[in-house]
């Protein structure tokens, strides 16, 4: 992903060493796609700070099990917070890993850090190779994500959420026009609550 992520703004008409600053101080993931695609449409910093909410909002839960308690120090805990990926998250979610050193902690999230830069700024430098003749590199980051999608139905047996996702993406283009994205989201997010709500009215018990 760090890799197309660097071809993606090699590709586009920010230079690329804007790759290695987005990666370095947004460091998002997949929240970096979307801003470039935001930045380049000169979008309004209210839709890039709400879009940036909604896409990493699952953090906050993250951080309810992040073994904060084992890094001390004002310093280390900053940046313990900023690098807390789905990655570093996964690995520091088994009991086991809340009696850590800080020291294994932030080892574990630098190198996670290191890794996507790095790889970012790969993509970048070769991506300033490709000439400006090959078409649908555009699209390529669309088809990477509709294969994580495919993937995903295979893997959960279940095509339900991935439609009325397309639908609220459909119905926001419809209706917002350039603030497709974030109604879209908005319009999902409400509908997932709304679903997981009914479940637990029909499940008293649960």
């Amino acid at each position: 992903m760090g890799v197309a992520f660097g071809v993606a703004v090699a590709q586009s008409p920010l230079a690329w060493w804007w790759a290695p600053v987005f990666s370095t101080v947004i460091f998002a993931g997949s929240l970096e796609f979307i801003l470039l695609g935001l930045v380049l449409a000169v979008a309004p910093l209210t839709t890039v700070a709400l879009t940036a909410v909604l896409v990493n909002f699952r953090h906050v839960f993250y951080a309810l099990t992040f073994p904060m308690h084992r890094v001390h120090g004002v310093g280390a805990k900053l940046y313990s917070t900023f690098t807390l990926t789905d990655s570093a998250w996964a690995l520091t979610a088994s009991p086991g890993a809340q009696s850590w050193s800080r020291r294994r902690i932030l080892a574990v999230q630098a190198s996670f850090q290191v890794a996507w830069a790095g790889s970012v700024t790969a993509g970048a430098l070769g991506g300033t190779l490709i000439p400006s003749s090959v078409v649908g590199l555009d699209f390529a980051l669309t088809a990477f994500f509709l294969v994580l999608c495919i993937d995903m139905c295979r893997a959960r047996r279940t095509v339900g959420f991935p439609l009325v996702a397309l639908g609220c993406a459909v119905a926001a283009g419809s209706l917002l026009g350039d603030a497709m994205l974030v109604g879209g989201m908005l319009l999902y997010v409400a509908l997932l609550l709304a679903h997981y709500y009914f479940i637990r009215k029909a499940q008293p018990d649960a």
